[in-house]
């Protein structure tokens, strides 16, 4: 019986990630441009994060009060009692509704 996941795998992951620190360290101490261009980025996103963060925590209930209705009618709750009166969307006179023909 075959293990699926067999040493040689593992070995061959770990080896492969292991290069891949070595290499990125060796980049890392070489200070070039290109290194120089990924760090700005780099601490650009982790800036940009952290900023997100906190401004999560400070307003993130507030933009979710916005988006869901409180109480017992509406999007969390069922129906409300009595549908609101939107009085610009009524029909003004007899004019009929627009229907689409082709």
């Amino acid at each position: 019986m075959e293990e699926p996941w067999g040493f040689d795998f593992i070995s061959r992951l770990f080896d492969g990630l292991r290069s891949f620190c070595v290499d990125f360290m060796q980049d890392w101490k070489a200070n070039d441009m290109r290194l120089a261009v990924f760090k700005i980025l780099l601490s650009w996103l982790l800036l940009s994060l952290v900023a997100i963060h906190i401004a999560w925590k400070v307003y993130g209930t507030t933009v979710n009060d916005m988006y869901y209705r409180q109480g017992t009618g509406g999007q969390n709750g069922g129906t409300p009692d009595a549908a609101p009166h939107l009085s610009s969307w009524d029909s003004v006179g007899e004019e009929s509704f627009k229907t689409h023909r082709e």
